[in-house]
Order: structure tokens, then C-alpha cells, then sequence
């Protein structure tokens, strides 16, 4: 028992208790290292808090010497909250957080000062000339630049003041995920704000709210250091499934443990200090595995706070021994992790859009917008579905307890309902009879409806759950901007082409404005009939069916990324000014390149446990079970293959699955070194998933077979039961 994995688990019975001191109100502490509205009142001018609201608001740029005072004020805050460095904290296309710290201190002629002006406050150039930039960024025009994001608050993590920021090239190309999505943003705020016009004149600001779920697992950290696949790929390459997994569902919504618990106690005490207002922790299905929530808030704000939350949820676990594992599917055989996009549309009045009201004109208004939400989604399945593409998260979708990769839409039957009434409505000018039964009968209803209305179809993708859509297909370790752009895009893509056919219908065919909106949202209903769908999503039928509506069923990433380069995309980025081609066609470039070097890490840590873990240690095992054979025959002469029977049968059986190891890892290394040939990074791309993923497979069942054969004493991995079971 001298195996690092023997150690490893003796290593977590002797963990220590870690003390969480807990705040006695957590609204006592909520923001208290965010330069937020109550910090900026205290530190800054009235005309530099102005500044920045009307930046916030309105979208204004600060003037450079208003820039000056914010930063003076901001720098003050930040020492006497004891930070000594600053940094602009930017979100490149690698899907993490980067930051590069400067010091606040600077030296003069006699002596030294805390420095920090309106220069480096706006604008720094950290270079990261070594970040993806799909082909933008020429070596002698490697520089990249940030620029401050006054829209997302400043806070302090540690010593360290960190500034929100965007990521932009020497050329001036968007490389970060935050720049599309303020676009996109901005496009949907206006967009949305010409619609809601139609109801309700006091109207001028709308924005997009998340409400994002992140599922996660807890792993000890001394059995993670075991695993080399899971320090290197985020996942287990291989592991044979333990006896007992998730089948009683006995985990979920079950008593938190209480490691566990006090790791979350902890974490979110970080949070509260930081602005990001979780409210929700549970067990989740499979074990080991939990969920937490926040309250729902401004979207550029949200995907900012989840960036930073699983950044912080890493450090945090550290100190409790943990390892956080973020992957869509680290253990076989068990549920995978997703992180559920909740959205919907704020306006500045205080209304959701997506919510009914009281009075048949606010449920025209709910119609509107889910209609036109829907009609988005029917035009644009693929782009979303690229959207959420990524090597880890192909895993999950469609492994059962995940959405399919095939987009659709659930409503639900109450709403199905309404929608098939509204299709019946006669083309052109209302009676007043079909007027006031709308009004009445299936208009005015629906708030009675939807209170009994609860969504239980949880193999849709993008579901409609009484006030919001939730995009269920995003992955755990997705960065939210990416899905966010095109969700917002699209529906403002579609709001633009309805204001247009209401407006038309108005002018040209002297239709009252509840008519127009009527007969354009018959029409919508229609189009987009394909994309609702009500069953189940994880049958074979489903798939049929999909494909004869014409939808899309793209299971790969490489097949789904397609979609970011079509003309259809590139047509509606440009339209809009989110993204130029130039920089559609990088990130796609950037996108099917990472997916290529995620397989092929994992085809090189796979071979390598296969080759210099598995073959020798089942070859050790053998070698045992020979010399009890060779003893029994030196014992009982030429009686022995009776006594020794099952003995050789196990040596056969190692004998043959060490043989297709080493034949599937040789057949793999081949295809991985004729993919690698390829200079196209898409066909590259392709070649990866569909000549070097298939062997993974392959390789891990025979690997998983060996553990059940080979002595447990001397198998140096540490077992899913050890994994997943081990508190």
C-alpha cells in the first residue's frame, strides 16, 4: 500500500476542521470591496460620480480630466482598503480571467508615493501579445490594449484593486469576450426600447438580465493530485464506474456534507465581499457534485460576477483541501455539470418583459417579446448551438442528463395554447368581437395560467419557466459573454425586423397599432412552429423528427462551430456592429484550434496513463499470478492446471487487453501525427474528432476491464468509489 493513491486517501481522514467565521449579516458586508455607488459617493466629486452614471446609464464617455479625479478617489479607497497594487482584470479567448499587477508605489527624488492617475486608470498595454488572436495580431503589431468597462464596478480581491476591463488589439479588434457582448447589449437595449414604445412611452432604458447556475464538483485535493488526468484534461480519461453512483438519487437536494458546507459557508462570505449575490447552494444529482445561484442581475455585470466567482471558487477550495472541477463530464456514468443561462429584459420602469401583467395591453407586451424571442431562436438554432460548443462540453449534451445538442424550444401546454389561438386570429383589421375575445379569453388570461404553470421538461435546451428563458445548454465551464452575444444579438436582430413590419403595417395598411402587432406575431407563430417542442428530448423519435422540421443536430464541436463563419452570421454581426468578419472569422479560427489541443491533450495524457500506469502495473499483477501458478505446478506436478485454472484465465485475459492497449495507443499516436500534418485549423480540427477521439473509447474500456482484474492493493489510480465517495 506505498502507491500515491494510498496515500492520497490517507491523507484526507487526517484534514483538519477549517474554522469559517461567518458575518452575523451577510447585507452587513454585501459590496464592502466594490467601488460601487455607495464608495463612489464617499471618495469621489459630485461631478465624478456623475460622470460615471451617466457612463454607466447613458453610455457617455468621461472626459481624461474627470478620469483624473475618479482615480485619485478610486486609489484612496483601494489603500485604505489595503490593497498595494492594481490591475486591469480582462477576460481573454482563452476562457479565464487575466490580470497582470502593477504597483500602486513609485519613486521620486526624495523618496517614494502611492501613484495611480487617470492614464492608468482608462487605458493600459499589458502586451499579451501571447493570448489567442486568430491571426489579428502581426508580431510587429503584437501590443494589445485594455480599456476600463466603467459599467461593471472596480473591487478588491486580496491586495489588489481590479478594474474591469476590455481586451482590444493594437488594430483595434475585439480579443476578449466582454467587447462583443457591451455590443450586443447595446444594440438589444435600443432595439428593445423602440418596441416597448408601443406600450408604455416612459420606456428608455432596457436591460438584459442573468441569472446564471453553476454546478460544480468537490474533489479532494490529495485524491486529484492522484489522478494525472484530472490535473492535466479536468477529467477522468479513464476509471472504471463504481458500484454505487447516483441511481438512488440520494444526493440530491440532500444534506449538504459538512466539508462541503463549510467550503460554501467560506466561498460565499467571499462573495458577499466582492458584490456577487449568491442565494441558492444545494446538493446536486450525481455525488459529490452541487450547484449554486445568485440573484438575477444586469447581464455585462452577471458574466463579469461568474468569471470572477469561479476564479475565487478555486481559491477557496485550496483552502479547504479541495479541488473544484468545473469540467461538463469528469466522471463517466454519472450526471455532468451545466451552468443554466437565466434571461430575460429589465426596463428602466421597473417591468420583465417576459413577465404578464394585470391588464391586457402588459400581456400584449409579454406576447411581444416572447413571440419575438421564439421567432429568434427558430432563425438562429445553429449559431446558438455554436455558441455553446467546446470539446468538454460535447461530453454532456445529449448524454441524458443534459439538453441534445438539437436546439428547440419548450413553453409548455398553457402557452402552447395561447400561441395556437393567437394563430387563428384573422388576417388584417380585429372586429371588435375578436378584439375583446382576445382581450378577454386569451389574452387576459395568461397571468391566471401561468401560476400553476411550473416547467418540468428538463431535456429542453431553452425552456420558457413562467418569467425568463433559460438557456439549459450552456456548459459549467462556459464563459457566459459567449452565449449572452448571440442571445442578445439575435433577439435584437428580431425586435428591428418587428418594429419594421408593425410600422409598415401602420403606415401602408392603415392598421390600428394593436392590430399590426397582432398580424405580425400570427405570422411568427408560424414561422417558428419547428423549434417548440414539448417531448422528450433524449429519443431517437426526437431526432427524426428534428431533422425532418429541418433543424440542426450538429454533436460536435468542429460540425457546430461551422456556423460562426456562415454568411448568414457574419451578415447579422456586422448589421448590428458587434463583431467585422475579421473578427468573426479569429475567434472561429481561435475556437476550432483550442478544440484541436484539447484532444489532443487528453490523446497524450490517455496514452500516457494507458502505457506507463496501467500495462506495467497489470503486468506486475501477472507476474504474481504466474509465479502462484509456476508454485502450484512445482507442488502438484502435472495436476496443477486444475487448481490453477482461473489463474491463467486471468493471465490470458490480461495478456489480451494489454495487447489492444498498446495497438489502440499506437493507432492513436498515428492518427494524432497525420493530424498534426494538417496546416487548416478547422480541418485539423475535424480530423482530431473524427480519427483521434474515436480511439479514447477504445482504449479506456479495456483500462477499465484491467481494474477489475488487477489487485486493488497495487492499482495506482485512485477509484471513482475513492473519488466521488471519500469526504
Amino acid at each position: 500500500m506505498s502507491t500515491l493513491r494510498f496515500h492520497a486517501i490517507k491523507e484526507t481522514f487526517n484534514r483538519p476542521v477549517i474554522d469559517v467565521q461567518e458575518p452575523v449579516r451577510r447585507s452587513a458586508i454585501f459590496g464592502q470591496n466594490v467601488f460601487n455607488d455607495a464608495a463612489m459617493r464617499q471618495y469621489l466629486t459630485k461631478d465624478s460620480f456623475k460622470s460615471v452614471q451617466d457612463a454607466v446609464e447613458n453610455g457617455s464617455k468621461i472626459d481624461r480630466n474627470i478620469a483624473d479625479h475618479i482615480s485619485t478617489g478610486m486609489k484612496e479607497w483601494a489603500i485604505a482598503k489595503g490593497a498595494t497594487h492594481y490591475t486591469h482584470w480582462f477576460q481573454p479567448l482563452t476562457g479565464t480571467t487575466a490580470e497582470k499587477h502593477d504597483a500602486f508605489f513609485e519613486t521620486t527624488e526624495d523618496g517614494a508615493i502611492e501613484k495611480f492617475g487617470g492614464g492608468q486608470l482608462v487605458q493600459q498595454e499589458p502586451d499579451a501579445s501571447s493570448f489567442p488572436n486568430g491571426g489579428i495580431r502581426n508580431t510587429f503589431e503584437a501590443r494589445g490594449y485594455t480599456a476600463w468597462d466603467p459599467t461593471s464596478p472596480a473591487f478588491i480581491y486580496g491586495t489588489t484593486l481590479c478594474i474591469p476591463t476590455v481586451f482590444v488589439a493594437y488594430t483595434g479588434e475585439a480579443l476578449d469576450n466582454k467587447t462583443p457582448l457591451l455590443r450586443a447589449l447595446q444594440v438589444i437595449d435600443k432595439a428593445a426600447v423602440d418596441v416597448a414604445k408601443y406600450f408604455d412611452k416612459n420606456v428608455t432604458k432596457i436591460n438584459p438580465t442573468l441569472g446564471w447556475e453553476q454546478e460544480y464538483f468537490l474533489i479532494d485535493k490529495a485524491l486529484a493530485k492522484s489522478r494525472p488526468d484530472i490535473n492535466l484534461t479536468g477529467r477522468t480519461l479513464l476509471g472504471h464506474a463504481s458500484a454505487k453512483g447516483q441511481q438512488l438519487d440520494d444526493h440530491y437536494f440532500g444534506s449538504i456534507p459538512k466539508r462541503a458546507l463549510d467550503y460554501m459557508r467560506d466561498l460565499e462570505t467571499e462573495c458577499m465581499l466582492l458584490g456577487i449575490p449568491v442565494k441558492t447552494r444545494h446538493n446536486e444529482v450525481a455525488p459529490n457534485q452541487f450547484e449554486l445561484a445568485p440573484i438575477f442581475e444586469e447581464t455585462n455585470l452577471a458574466v463579469d460576477h461568474n468569471s470572477l466567482l469561479m476564479d475565487v471558487m478555486s481559491k477557496v477550495a485550496d483552502r479547504h483541501n479541495f479541488k473544484v472541477l468545473f469540467h461538463e463530464k469528469p466522471f463517466a456514468g454519472v450526471n455532468g455539470s451545466g451552468k443554466h443561462n437565466n434571461w430575460s429584459l429589465a426596463t428602466n420602469t421597473g417591468i420583465n418583459l417576459l413577465s404578464p401583467g394585470s391588464t391586457p395591453m402588459k400581456n400584449l407586451q409579454f406576447l411581444t417579446f416572447f413571440i419575438n424571442t421564439i421567432k429568434a431562436v427558430n432563425e438562429h438554432e445553429e449559431l446558438l448551438r455554436a455558441a455553446i460548443a467546446g470539446a468538454s462540453n460535447d461530453h454532456r449534451l445529449g448524454a441524458n442528463e443534459a439538453p441534445p445538442a438539437i436546439i428547440s424550444v419548450f413553453i409548455g401546454s398553457q402557452l402552447t395554447n395561447v400561441l395556437d389561438a393567437l394563430e387563428k386570429v384573422k388576417n388584417g383589421k380585429l372586429s371588435p368581437e375578436d378584439k375583446t375575445d382576445l382581450k378577454l379569453n386569451v389574452v387576459g388570461k395568461i397571468p391566471e395560467i401561468l401560476l400553476d404553470n411550473t416547467d418540468r421538461n428538463r431535456t429542453s435546451p431553452f425552456a420558457f419557466t413562467g418569467n425568463k428563458f433559460e438557456f439549459r445548454a450552456v456548459g459549467s465551464t462556459a464563459n457566459c459573454a459567449k452565449p449572452m452575444t448571440v442571445l442578445n444579438a439575435i433577439v435584437a436582430k428580431q425586435l428591428i425586423e418587428f418594429k419594421a413590419q408593425v410600422d409598415a403595417l401602420i403606415k401602408d395598411k392603415k392598421m390600428k397599432k394593436d392590430d399590426a402587432i397582432f398580424n405580425v406575431l400570427r405570422e411568427y407563430i408560424k414561422d417558428s412552429k419547428r423549434i417548440r417542442f414539448e417531448g422528450d428530448g433524449y429519443g431517437e423519435a426526437w431526432e427524426k423528427e428534428a431533422k425532418k422540421r429541418g433543424l440542426s443536430n450538429n454533436k460536435t464541436t468542429p460540425s457546430a462551430l461551422k456556423e460562426q463563419v456562415s454568411k448568414k452570421t457574419i451578415k447579422l454581426y456586422e448589421d448590428l456592429g458587434i463583431m467585422s468578419k475579421v473578427e468573426i472569422e479569429a475567434r472561429h479560427e481561435i475556437e476550432v484550434e483550442e478544440y484541436a489541443m484539447h484532444i489532443q491533450i487528453e490523446g497524450r495524457v490517455l496514452g500516457d496513463i494507458a502505457r506507463n500506469h496501467v500495462i506495467p502495473t497489470s503486468i506486475r499483477y501477472q507476474n504474481i499470478l504466474i509465479e502462484n501458478v509456476q508454485g502450484l505446478k512445482d507442488i502438484y506436478g502435472k495436476d496443477f492446471k486444475k487448481l490453477a485454472g482461473e489463474q491463467m484465465r486471468l493471465i490470458e485475459a490480461i495478456s489480451g487487453h494489454i495487447e489492444s492497449i498498446n495497438k489502440d495507443t499506437t493507432a492513436m499516436i498515428d492518427a494524432r501525427k497525420k493530424a498534426n500534418k494538417i496546416d487548416d485549423a478547422e480541418k485539423r480540427a475535424f480530423e482530431y474528432c473524427d480519427k483521434v477521439k474515436p480511439f479514447f473509447d477504445d482504449i479506456r474500456y479495456h483500462c477499465d476491464k484491467l481494474e477489475l482484474l488487477v489487485d486493488d492493493e497495487i492499482w495506482p489510480l485512485t477509484k471513482y468509489r475513492e473519488l466521488l465517495f471519500t469526504r
